[in-house]
């Protein structure tokens, strides 16, 4: 039997739909500030999980990533980072790991703007799917918390209750989002041409070129100019993009120098 190469998980089972219609949310920069897996990081280090050496090189990594926007080769060496660290960990801790994550450091990097369009999405009956990198675990806590229909992610091997260290398939990523939003749009009996995408990066222009009404939010500059010559929709939370960017950029820095600050100093322990 092969493998899966995604996996969708329903969190709204009983909600009523209309047919033939969805949206889909990627997370990373799109729902919220920054990336979500730097997050589940961070907490990971809080529970002594890995070195301080280790969680420097992810807060480097996310500082990249909220100034610049996605690069694949941080893409792949956070996936390998967190793979090799989740070895061994329990599926239920992971899941406990992503409760904790969403309410201590996702619930206030939500996008208001981008949690009202989906929110207008479901009002008028459509599914509304998060497509993400993110491990599924966690993206289905945010899907849960949001309300919203379902979730598409990332899926780490299990075995015996663990996880190995090895993925299912490849990280949900890229033309991977298109793959699986296409499979699932066949199982659920969508339109695709009906359908609606937002995304913050010029990787998802496969998921976003799939649907008939794409959407960039918060696009990287490359998006940027794709949306435009493509006469796409463009939402820029960032009020003062600029004067948000560079504020935010050094908020990360900082806050990222503080908590090594701090890691550091429980390690060294109190002076005598």
């Amino acid at each position: 039997m092969p493998e899966e190469k995604y996996v969708a998980v329903v969190t709204q089972p009983d909600a009523v739909m209309q047919t033939g219609e969805a949206a889909f949310f990627d997370v990373d920069n799109t729902l919220m500030k920054g990336a979500s897996l730097f997050h589940v990081a961070r907490k990971m280090h809080q529970r002594g999980a890995f070195t301080l050496t280790q969680a420097a090189g992810f807060a480097w990594k996310q500082f990249k990533f909220v100034a610049r926007g996605e690069n694949m080769d941080d893409v792949h060496a956070v996936r390998d980072s967190a793979l090799t660290l989740a070895a061994g960990i329990t599926v239920d801790d992971i899941k406990a790991l992503g409760e904790e994550v969403y309410d201590e450091m996702i619930a206030s990097r939500i996008w208001p703007g981008t949690k009202a369009l989906a929110q207008q999405h479901l009002r008028v009956g459509r599914r509304v799917w998060l497509v993400t990198a993110t491990p599924i675990e966690v993206a289905t806590v945010i899907s849960t918390r949001l309300s919203l229909t379902g979730a598409l992610g990332t899926v780490g091997e299990v075995a015996d209750g663990m996880y190995t260290g090895r993925l299912v398939g490849d990280i949900l990523h890229g033309s991977a989002k298109a793959v699986a939003v296409r499979e699932l749009a066949d199982a659920e009996g969508l339109d695709l041409k009906r359908c609606w995408a937002y995304s913050d990066s010029y990787n998802d222009i496969p998921l976003l070129t799939l649907v008939g009404h794409p959407v960039a939010i918060n696009p990287d500059s490359r998006l940027r100019r794709h949306a435009r010559d493509h006469n796409w929709p463009v939402y820029d939370f960032r009020s003062g993009r600029r004067a948000a960017t560079l504020g935010l950029k050094m908020a990360t820095v900082g806050g990222a120098i503080y908590g090594l600050w701090r890691g550091f100093a429980r390690i060294r322990g109190p002076r005598i």
